[in-house]
């Protein structure tokens, strides 16, 4: 080994106490590149001495570039190719990955001249036979590339609607614009088609192409990417699906059918509210009870405790449920929540404090309690006592919507 990579162990054994995955101040981690490195089968002395002078080398550029020490990263970064160069292993195949590395964290830092550099050395990083692996990163690399080209190409498009048609330089811009799709289009292309989660990659792309009015390709796009199994579980490509149906004014049972398995993924999803208004204006039975069950599913999170849209909603879904003879679903609906929603949103402590802090959101709470628990209530009891000028005709028509319409005793 060369002086150089014997400093390198030296230095990483002194820091073995050391987390070897560095997090920054910026929120930027990187455990997968060390583990693709420490992972690497070896075999016989030369091989281990290069795993640990890269590994090593590795580790110095990763703590300089996260803690802005320009000279020495740069400084090791010479080292880490010079390594590779020199090195007649097959672990040079994992050089594309510093690269990669290296550009995001310039990515991230704005610096995208230098991003565009580094991607576009290691994208012509050859080394030995291509693996399945080094493929994938390979169209990585290119589909980030993809992500700077469409930057341009949107701030082109900025520039565009700014411009009259019949000026010279909107026909400049315009050609800028579709010479950036072209490169954008072909290194996004490749990526968005292996099993992955790529959402800036298929919003950039879909973006392009609908802009072009490629509808139909736009459409393909998301929809694979919404339903082939091959791709894991991702409630972002439902919601882009969902987004572009919804533009391209899509038949109401379409965007339902979207929804309904948004709605299995993410239940507290913020688009639950809008599938509820859908379910509501259809004409099925089976979607006007699966429009209460959504509700009811969506106050399940303590992150919807205090959507008062949601409340209001249940509160008036609830009264339109009763007054339609369907007694059965609300009682479906509250028999798996009766022994736990009365602490979580009804008791005494969140009758205070949401009287307190949004006294509309206690009303239509207040509403669905007395509805769901009856006059016996704390919550309901509470908001009722309550003496306040404004709110005293609303009060009292609480009083008689919980009179009429409550699934646990209807006298007061």
């Amino acid at each position: 080994m060369s002086d150089f990579s014997e400093e390198l162990i030296r230095s990483k054994t002194e820091d073995d106490q050391e987390e070897s995955c560095v997090l920054s101040g910026t929120g930027m981690y990187f455990p997968w590149l060390q583990k693709h490195i420490d992972t690497v089968e070896t075999g016989g002395k030369k091989e281990k001495d290069f795993a640990q002078t890269t590994s090593a080398c590795l580790n110095r550029i990763q703590e300089a570039l996260l803690k802005h020490q320009w000279p020495q990263a740069a400084g090791y970064m010479h080292s880490y190719f010079q390594i590779l160069e020199d090195s007649d292993s097959h672990k040079r195949q994992a050089a594309p990955e510093i690269s990669l590395q290296h550009a995001l964290y310039l990515l991230h830092h704005g610096m995208l001249e230098d991003a565009n550099r580094n991607l576009s050395r290691a994208e012509t990083w050859r080394y030995g036979e291509k693996s399945s692996s080094q493929e994938v990163l390979i169209n990585l690399i290119q589909a980030y590339k993809g992500l700077l080209q469409y930057y341009t190409w949107s701030k082109k498009k900025m520039e565009l609607s700014n411009l009259d048609e019949d000026d010279y330089a909107y026909n400049t811009a315009s050609q800028t614009m579709l010479n950036h799709s072209w490169k954008t289009s072909v290194n996004l292309g490749a990526l968005i088609q292996t099993p992955g989660v790529w959402d800036p990659f298929v919003k950039s792309y879909v973006e392009m192409l609908e802009f072009y009015g490629d509808q139909d390709g736009a459409r393909e796009v998301l929809t694979n990417y919404a339903y082939d199994e091959k791709f894991p579980s991702n409630p972002n490509a439902h919601v882009y699906l969902y987004n572009f149906l919804k533009r391209e004014k899509a038949p109401r049972e379409k965007l339902i059918s979207v929804l309904k398995i948004l709605y299995q993924i993410v239940p507290s999803h913020k688009l639950m509210l809008e599938f509820h208004r859908l379910l509501r204006k259809s004409e099925k039975k089976d979607h006007h009870k699966l429009g209460l069950e959504v509700l009811f599913g969506v106050l399940d999170f303590a992150g919807c405790t205090k959507n008062i849209t949601a409340w209001k909603y249940l509160a008036k879904y609830l009264r339109q449920t009763l007054m339609g003879n369907h007694l059965p679903w609300v009682q479906e609906e509250w028999n798996s929540r009766k022994t736990w929603w009365p602490s979580f949103h009804f008791s005494s402590f969140w009758a205070k404090s949401d009287w307190k802090e949004d006294k509309a959101l206690a009303c239509e709470k207040a509403l669905v309690a007395g509805i769901l628990l009856g006059k016996g209530c704390r919550y309901f009891r509470y908001i009722c006592k309550q003496d306040h000028q404004v709110l005293r005709k609303k009060i009292r028509r609480i009083r008689k919507s919980v009179k009429k319409h409550s699934i646990v005793n209807p006298g007061l």
